[in-house]
């Protein structure tokens, strides 16, 4: 059978407009995922991608930062296949799906320099909100505190806020930042910075000599062990968010970043795969 030639063109059209009608997150069909959102995801998350590019050849993961927030936002927008979100989904939040991955925590951290071993929770409200500015306050050197806060959109202010009781609005910083690696090197950079990150982003970062160090929470050392067994007060779930059921390739991926194949990884970067903690 053939086409006369405005039969033709008739379907040209029809199929452009069916193609340019397709949700522009549906990349599987063009075998790649884009993931955005946490910037303490997404170093693991890049790892996690190439390997799973290896063992599927023609895939392509592309990971993006921008905060938890961006993840929400992109994934319930359909801009992203999957969203990076580094705590638990709130109550409004539950048209999304969580599919955790990890564990981590958010400690406070100093220079390396400082000798101080230990700030209590009236201590660590008192100098964000201004009240406290020199360390020897609290027993440390005779300078002027620099302190550090995240930006807005981040799931670590989000949870530091929260668990100190604190408003965005009464802390007083010096500095904002916005990824984990950012936060390092402006208190590597700073002998009298006072910040809050990752555990894991800075126990890999101290593993590869970077001058700086967590300090304890109530008593509970900042680390993997400790948040592990559940005595960190202040861990946090490491999730994948998706807008539905995952199908194809978004659920292969989801499943080999939550599976054993992918445990070195997430070891490395200092974190716990979810299913051994």
């Amino acid at each position: 059978m053939t086409l006369s030639r405005k039969s033709f063109f008739s379907l040209i059209v029809i199929l452009f407009i069916g193609h340019a009608g397709w949700p522009t997150c549906i990349h599987a069909a063009a075998q790649k995922l884009l993931l955005t959102g946490s910037s303490t995801m997404a170093p693991l998350m890049s790892e996690i991608g190439r390997r799973f590019e290896s063992i599927h050849p023609g895939v392509r993961i592309d990971v993006q930062t921008g905060g938890s927030s961006r993840g929400l936002h992109d994934t319930r927008r359909k801009i992203a296949d999957i969203g990076l979100v580094s705590r638990a989904l709130k109550p409004e939040e539950r048209d999304l799906l969580a599919h955790t991955i990890a564990l981590d925590g958010i400690g406070i951290v100093l220079h390396a320099s400082n000798l101080l071993t230990t700030l209590t929770q009236e201590q660590i409200v008192a100098i964000y909100q201004g009240k406290i500015t020199k360390w020897e306050t609290v027993g440390g050197p005779n300078a002027r505190i620099t302190v550090v806060n995240k930006a807005e959109g981040r799931s670590t202010l989000e949870l530091f806020l929260d668990y100190f009781r604190l408003k965005n609005s009464r802390i007083r910083p010096h500095a904002i930042i916005g990824d984990n690696q950012q936060g390092i090197k402006t208190i590597a950079g700073n002998r009298y910075a006072i910040g809050y990150l990752s555990i894991g982003t800075v126990a890999h970062a101290i593993s590869q000599g970077i001058a700086i160090k967590l300090l304890p929470l109530d008593q509970f050392a900042a680390s993997a062990a400790n948040i592990r067994e559940g005595s960190y007060p202040l861990a946090r779930l490491l999730n994948l968010v998706t807008r539905e059921t995952p199908v194809g390739l978004v659920r292969d991926f989801i499943e080999f970043a939550r599976s054993e194949q992918v445990h070195d990884l997430v070891e490395a970067q200092y974190f716990i795969p979810a299913n051994l903690h």
